[in-house]
C-alpha cells in the first residue's frame, strides 16, 4: 500500500512539475508580442497574458516566475507569445532577453522633429534622446554630418531591428545602412557631377518637392546640375518655402522671395546648406542617373497636375510662367 501511494505520489508530483514547465499554457489564436518597457511592471505583464495571450493557468506561470526570481530581472523588450508555448519557453525568454525583431518604415519625412515622431512611435526609444543626438554639433560631427545634414544619414526604407535599442544604436545602424547604400559606384557617380553624397542628397530633397511626378525625377535633376554648373542661381520654389516655414504655399510672391536665409536659392547661388527633407532612394537614384539635356527651365503645368513645362530659353519659359499664372488668376489662387 505504502508503495502504491509512493508512486501515485511520484505520478502526481511529475504531473505537477510536467504542467508547471513544459505543458503548453498559451493559446493565443495568433502570435502576442509583449511590449515590455522601463515602466512596464510584473503585474501589467501577467494582465496582458491573461487578456490577450490566452493564459490557461495564470497562477502557474506566476509560480514558476516566482521561483526563477524573475518578476525582480524583468528586461526590456519585445517578446513573442506562440500558441502551444509553456511557461518555461517563455520565461526562458524573458528572462535571457531573447526577443523578436521589428520592422520599421520611414518615408516621406520633412523635419527632424518628424523623423524622430515617426520613429519614437514603433520604437521604445523617445523622440527627445533622439532630437538631443540629431541636434548635438560634436555627435554629428563624429558620423561625418553637422546638425543641418544629419537628415541625410536616414535612408527611407523598412529594416529589423530590435524594439529596444537605443537612440545611439539606432543612429550607428542608420550610419551603417548609409555607408552601405553609398558604393564605390556610386561615390564615382557622384564625383563625376562634381558633387558629394551629402550634396545629392540635398539636390534630391529639392528635386523631390518640386515635382510630384516621380518620373520626371531625373528631368529637373539635370536641370538643376544644368544651373550649377552654369553657376546660374537654382530659383528652386521649394527652397523658397522651406525658407518662410510653409510647404502649403501655392503661389511664390515676391515678398517670399525677399526672405533672408541660406535656402533661398533666388538670393544665393549654389545648393542650400541641409536637404529639404528626407530624400528617398528613388530620388537620390534620380540625381546620380540624371538625364542629360539642355532645360534650364521650369514651370508647373496649368493643368494643375503636378507636373512641369521644361524649357532651355527664358522666352519659352516665360511663355509657359504666363499661362500658368492665367491658371491661378482663373482660380482665384493668389
Amino acid at each position: 500500500m505504502l508503495l502504491i501511494t509512493m508512486i501515485v505520489g511520484l505520478i502526481m508530483g511529475g504531473v505537477t512539475v510536467y504542467r508547471l514547465l513544459w505543458a503548453p499554457n498559451f493559446h493565443p489564436r495568433q502570435t502576442v508580442y509583449l511590449y515590455i518597457d522601463q515602466t512596464k511592471d510584473y503585474a501589467s505583464l501577467c494582465q496582458q497574458l491573461s487578456d490577450s495571450a490566452a493564459c490557461g493557468h495564470l497562477g502557474d506561470f506566476k509560480w514558476l516566475s516566482s521561483w526563477l526570481k524573475y518578476p525582480e530581472h524583468m528586461r526590456t523588450g519585445r517578446y513573442a507569445v506562440e500558441s502551444g508555448m509553456s511557461n518555461w519557453d517563455l520565461l526562458a525568454n524573458l528572462r535571457r532577453g531573447q526577443q523578436v525583431a521589428t520592422r520599421i518604415t520611414f518615408n516621406n519625412i520633412r523635419l527632424k522633429s518628424d523623423l524622430a515622431e515617426r520613429l519614437d512611435e514603433q520604437l521604445m526609444l523617445s523622440k527627445e534622446d533622439l532630437l538631443i543626438l540629431l541636434n548635438d554639433s560634436s555627435y554629428c560631427d563624429s558620423l561625418g554630418f553637422t546638425p543641418t545634414t544629419i537628415p541625410c544619414m536616414f535612408l527611407p526604407n523598412t529594416y529589423e531591428c530590435y524594439w529596444n535599442l537605443s537612440a545611439e544604436q539606432l543612429m550607428r545602424r542608420m550610419k551603417r545602412e548609409y555607408d552601405a547604400f553609398w558604393t564605390a559606384e556610386r561615390k564615382r557617380l557622384a564625383a563625376e557631377i562634381g558633387l558629394t553624397p551629402i550634396e545629392v542628397s540635398i539636390l534630391a530633397s529639392i528635386v523631390e518637392e518640386e515635382t510630384a511626378a516621380a518620373d520626371e525625377y531625373p528631368v529637373v535633376a539635370g536641370l538643376y546640375l544644368n544651373r550649377l554648373r552654369k553657376g546660374i542661381p537654382l530659383q528652386a520654389d521649394p527652397t523658397v518655402k522651406f525658407a518662410v516655414g510653409d510647404f502649403s504655399l501655392r503661389r511664390i510672391l515676391f515678398t517670399h522671395l525677399e526672405v533672408d536665409s541660406p535656402y533661398n536659392t533666388y538670393k544665393h547661388t549654389g545648393l542650400p546648406p541641409g536637404p529639404l527633407r528626407i530624400p528617398s532612394l528613388r530620388g537620390l537614384n534620380s540625381v546620380l542617373h540624371y538625364t542629360h539635356h539642355a532645360y534650364l527651365y521650369m514651370c508647373a503645368k496649368e493643368d494643375f497636375s503636378g507636373r512641369h513645362n521644361f524649357a532651355v530659353t527664358l522666352a519659352e519659359h516665360n511663355r509657359n510662367a504666363d499661362r500658368y499664372r492665367a491658371a491661378l488668376n482663373q482660380r482665384r489662387i493668389f
